[in-house]
């Protein structure tokens, strides 16, 4: 495969306008570019994974009737996602990068770990298809880069509106019965994740990997640099609304990202 052209649309390489960027030449952007790629495709590997999980364990429950025969259809997708996802990260790379997210058993309130569930899937789905649809579009990427966010996107289209759409029916249905503490838990919990799933786009392992210095000081001023908050605080722009506006996190804009 040839490697000189981009992979990633430069405008969301995540140290696009910071001093780091400025110190590359085209070719070596276009290098990072690559591993950028491998990083966005091996998130999204994960959180097919995740998703695929937590879909089969709530298949032909009671409360899921009705929804059940879309979640077959939901699965069959996702994991078709997972296979040109691994396959290009297997052959064009050394495989997937690992997922860095941690998870920790809690205690959960009637109908609180449905909705976290499918409210992180939402979040994780809304971030990723703002990328493939600017993607999708951009004639500089290498074909097949541009056919994946494509595909991608036109396939999620449906799981996108589903998922906001059940992630409002499960929040008027158990959120009024929630303590407290549940309340307030279950927004925390959104905003950490949030948080936690922008991180995983400053993979010190993709800048190491790309020829960079230094990739842990790379993430961390990436991370903290203004243009890279200007990004993630346009990209996530209709997700915070989406929250704020249904009353899930009132203060979902001041979320720090």
């Amino acid at each position: 495969m040839d490697r000189d052209t981009w992979f990633t649309s430069p405008e969301l390489i995540s140290i696009e306008g910071t001093p780091l960027w400025d110190e590359l030449d085209e070719s070596q952007r276009k290098t990072l570019s690559f591993y950028e790629a491998v990083g966005f495709y091996s998130i999204n590997i994960h959180g097919e994974r995740s998703l695929i999980e937590g879909l089969a364990s709530r298949l032909y429950r009671k409360d899921s009737d009705g929804v059940t025969p879309y979640l077959h259809h939901f699965l069959d997708e996702e994991n078709k996602h997972m296979v040109y996802f691994g396959r290009f990260c297997t052959r064009y790379a050394n495989g997937p990068y690992p997922e860095k997210k941690l998870v920790f058993d809690q205690e959960y309130e009637k109908g609180e770990e449905d909705f976290l569930f499918f409210a992180k899937v939402m979040v994780f789905e809304e971030i990723v298809d703002l990328f493939n649809r600017i993607q999708a579009k951009d004639d500089r990427l290498h074909p097949l880069a541009k056919e994946i966010n494509w595909l991608h996107h036109f396939e999620e289209a449906r799981h996108l509106s589903f998922g906001r759409e059940l992630v409002k029916v499960l929040w008027q249905r158990y959120s009024s019965d929630w303590s407290d503490e549940g309340l307030k838990r279950v927004r925390e919990t959104i905003g950490s994740y949030i948080g936690a799933t922008w991180r995983e786009y400053y993979n010190p392992s993709v800048y190491k990997d790309a020829g960079l210095a230094d990739p842990f000081a790379v993430r961390k001023i990436a991370l903290a640099h203004p243009a890279s908050l200007a990004r993630r605080t346009e990209i996530s722009a209709a997700l915070l609304k989406f929250l704020s506006t249904n009353g899930i996190v009132p203060n979902a804009k001041e979320l720090p990202l």
